[in-house]
């Protein structure tokens, strides 16, 4: 069984679409309950907000009671803010901070858990290329992703010997609804469409990947 946490957004929802087409049953989960009504047929939704510790975990276990233990988390939950560090606020910080790298770790203490009993587990969550190059001009994002990637590093130390493996996709930039209105069709040529990624990460959490944890993947295109 797979958790998808924001499923209500394009890449979330086309991971949830892949990972069942793969055979594993899908649980869709994103604070944004209409969101979800856009999962295709078969994939069941929770809603929550799981930027907050309490309530990752009361999504995750309800699920696990109601639908079976998970065996894969793939969490796509994420947000940007552009701004140059100088101009950077306490709250800007603390919401890049909070949705980019504290719902990661606050899904990975809730599945884990369940997938520390069978002994096997896989996890990935979506990192930027920001997180891993210094890019001007987005700071507290930037910063928010570099906890991210660090945060999948430690965890695959500590998880990887209870047979818990943990990685990392790394988008540079993303071919979206929300996204595409703003890019220069220059810049819209290199932007990856969320099914390229999506793709990439169905294989981390398959069998075929079973060798791989602690990787950053870079999904950056050509």
């Amino acid at each position: 069984m797979a958790i998808v946490v924001g499923a209500g957004g394009e890449l979330g929802r086309e991971t949830a679409a892949k990972l069942a087409g793969a055979g594993f049953t899908v649980v869709g989960v994103d604070r944004n309950a209409e969101a979800l009504k856009e999962l295709p047929d078969g994939i069941e939704s929770r809603a929550g907000d799981t930027t907050d510790p309490a309530a990752a975990k009361s999504v995750v276990d309800q699920i696990a009671a109601e639908v079976g233990p998970p065996e894969v988390l793939v969490n796509t939950l994420g947000t940007y803010h552009f701004g140059d560090a100088l101009d950077a606020t306490p709250d800007d910080l603390q919401l890049m901070l909070d949705v980019n790298a504290g719902a990661a770790l606050w899904l990975t203490q809730a599945v884990v858990p369940y997938m520390r009993d069978r002994e096997a587990g896989a996890i990935v969550h979506v990192a930027a290329r920001p997180g891993l190059e210094p890019a001007p001009g987005m700071t507290t994002y930037a910063v928010s992703k570099a906890a991210l990637v660090h945060l999948v590093r430690v965890l695959d130390l500590e998880l990887r010997p209870q047979g818990i493996r943990v990685n990392a996709v790394a988008p540079a930039l993303l071919d979206t609804d929300k996204t595409r209105p703003y890019l220069p069709p220059e810049v819209l040529a290199h932007a990856v469409k969320p099914a390229a990624v999506a793709e990439v990460i169905a294989f981390l959490v398959s069998d075929a990947a079973a060798v791989v944890s602690g990787a950053i993947v870079p999904t950056y295109g050509a």
